[in-house]
């Protein structure tokens, strides 16, 4: 879970008090978005999760929450454990656009997914955030709501829906709202992560990319990530073929190397590879568990950048509410 600034908006006394407790604990999952030619739009949810423990109480101060964080596993070290924690700052900020003011927190983050590495750990706080303060807000929030809430957060919704709804998501923004497809994963279709041992920023491979891109590259990138959902939900067989990007993997090259020349060499050798998200972990899509276990054992033995293998099935659940109590 990352860090952000606490909302100022609007005086705290202004804002009506959240009366009822509330405890509850959530399971967020990790997630990977593009999936090769699907930039911006496309993402799906893996086993891989976040657990976040949430006790809220009535304010003993009224002129501040009593705000505390444990955090434990990824980023235990450098993460804020104050208000400007990115869950706290986006529980705050939802809760005062519908006019209450945050209540005492206590936040447990049990930080499995690691951060930096294109697996959608800012989302799965975000999605944190919109589910707890659904369960704070006495109307809650309805699922159109937590869509537009969190996509406009993230800024697309590529990594956001998944880590909401889990699954294979097809997303898009029009006219300043966001919309999203489940698609219905082929029972063949199985997920390889290759996890390295370095960090990547996004804004940094973002900056990488131009401005604009020849006609032919969009028209070739068009027709892949048609092919992608064909690929994704009915014939996994096509799926090197879907996976080819002309958009945003090799405008990045230089900015994680070693992530694209793990992406050449597997697919040198049959395996649909791309980028996983902004980097610099990289996703397999393969039809079949022996294919699965094909790439993971290649990419395990390869030399020079230390990469962990994972294969992991698609996570179905999304942000989930394990416990809640009032």
């Amino acid at each position: 879970m990352q860090s952000a600034q606490p909302d100022q908006s609007a005086p705290q006394r202004l804002r009506q008090p959240i009366t009822a407790p509330l405890d509850l604990r959530l399971r967020v999952p990790a997630t990977s978005a593009n999936l090769g030619p699907g930039y911006d739009c496309m993402g799906l949810a893996l086993s891989w999760e976040d657990v976040i423990e949430v006790h809220a109480a009535p304010r003993q101060d009224p002129g501040a929450a009593r705000l505390s964080v444990e955090i434990t596993g990824q980023g235990a070290e450098t993460l804020p454990t104050d208000a400007s924690h990115l869950v706290i700052a986006l529980v705050e900020k939802i809760l005062a656009e519908r006019g209450y003011a945050l209540p005492d927190l206590q936040v447990w983050a049990h930080n499995t997914i690691p951060h930096s590495r294109g697996m959608g750990s800012s989302a799965a706080a975000v999605a944190t955030a919109v589910v707890t303060a659904s369960q704070l807000l006495p109307e809650g929030l309805t699922a159109e709501e937590k869509l537009q809430i969190g996509s406009r957060i993230e800024g697309h919704p590529d990594n956001y829906v998944p880590a909401l709804l889990g699954g294979v998501a097809l997303s898009w923004e029009d006219e300043g709202r966001f919309a999203t497809v489940q698609l219905q994963p082929h029972p063949q279709l199985r997920t390889v992560l290759a996890v390295p041992d370095f960090e990547q920023s996004t804004e940094t491979a973002r900056d990488l990319l131009p401005t604009t891109v020849p006609h032919h590259e969009a028209a070739r990138n068009s027709s892949r990530s048609a092919l992608l959902v064909h690929a994704l939900t009915a014939d996994p067989s096509v799926l090197m073929q879907a996976t080819e990007d002309s958009l945003h993997q090799e405008y990045r090259r230089s900015a994680f190397p070693a992530s694209m020349e793990l992406v050449d060499r597997l697919r040198g050798t049959g395996h649909a590879a791309v980028i996983s998200g902004a980097g610099p972990s990289v996703l397999v899509l393969t039809g079949g568990d022996g294919a699965a276990q094909a790439a993971a054992e290649l990419i395990g033995e390869l030399p020079g950048e230390t990469w962990n293998p994972a294969v992991l099935p698609i996570s179905t659940t999304g942000a989930t509410v394990e416990a809640h109590q009032r």
